[in-house]
């Protein structure tokens, strides 16, 4: 059964899954597949101001529930995470499908309202910011207390992290943040891009301090995967662009929301257990173009 079900018996929160073309259903499903419990979030509003739309959300759900080892439980909730209480309330709520929660995938992501520095505005700047961001840092700090069961003391800079002493192969919590291409240029996208710069140039600091708590976190840049937003119909960028960017991957092709989750899956497994404070480049060598 193990061998089947790697992850049977843990639970999962994956934000940002609202679209069935997404990398964060692409997640829940390999999840679920792997045995674990997946508790996903959603915000089909923000889909709905996009080029490509939003999706069924039943329809989403009933992609991840599919997949669900007999044992497994699902669960779901509607929010937006620009609100500041929303992560708490998240991981609440996650916390309530089976009492534990070992695993968090940090997907959502903010697109749109963004420019060029000689368009942003505060307003482009703070919203990219509190979803991409500040939400994934809130939601990790609940997710550590929650997996450690104890409140954070209150550190000073350069403190030492005091933690449980979990390490080894007792550290069971995972955590990875979807960062972007925020090393090389991104036309365009400012906003955006400093929002995911954030997440990339936090990850020594945050997973310095959870290590000594049990919890390993991670962070992938998946490059260019296309969900929607690369074909030629719901693109929201150029078609010629599209076609250079095409022309510079070494497969031939763009990533797919699945060769994320593969990734994912082996990072929250036990054949991640050695992985800890990296920002993994997964994107088939386009980084090196």
């Amino acid at each position: 059964m193990a061998s089947n079900y790697p992850l049977l018996g843990r639970t999962a929160l994956v934000t940002g899954v609202s679209r069935r073309r997404g990398i964060g259903c692409a997640i829940g499903r390999r999840l679920a597949r792997d045995g674990a419990s997946v508790f996903i979030s959603h915000w089909a509003a923000h889909d709905a101001e996009q080029p490509w739309g939003r999706d069924d959300i039943r329809a989403v759900s009933a992609e991840v529930r599919r997949d669900l080892a007999p044992q497994a439980r699902f669960g779901e909730l509607s929010l937006d995470l620009a609100d500041p209480d929303a992560p708490s309330t998240l991981v609440d709520a996650a916390l309530g499908l089976t009492g534990t929660l070992e695993i968090l995938v940090c997907n959502q992501a903010r697109s749109g309202q963004d420019g060029s520095m000689l368009d942003m505005t505060a307003q482009f700047l703070d919203a990219h910011y509190a979803v991409n961001a500040r939400a994934t840092v809130l939601l990790t700090a609940a997710f550590a207390r929650a997996f450690t069961g104890q409140p954070a003391p209150q550190a000073r800079p350069g403190d030492a992290a005091a933690g449980l002493g979990l390490v080894g192969e007792h550290a069971t919590g995972r955590v990875v943040w979807l960062t972007s291409g925020q090393a090389r240029p991104m036309p365009g996208e400012v906003a955006y891009a400093m929002s995911k710069a954030a997440l990339a140039g936090l990850v020594p600091t945050a997973a310095s301090e959870l290590l000594h708590h049990g919890i390993l976190l991670n962070a992938i840049d998946p490059g260019p995967v296309n969900t929607g937003y690369l074909d030629e119909a719901t693109s929201d960028r150029d078609a010629a662009v599209v076609e250079q960017v095409l022309a510079a991957m070494p497969l031939g092709r763009f990533g797919l929301p699945d060769d994320v989750a593969r990734l994912v899956s082996w990072l929250v497994g036990d054949e991640g257990r050695w992985v800890a404070g990296q920002v993994l480049t997964s994107d088939s060598g386009f980084s090196l173009t």
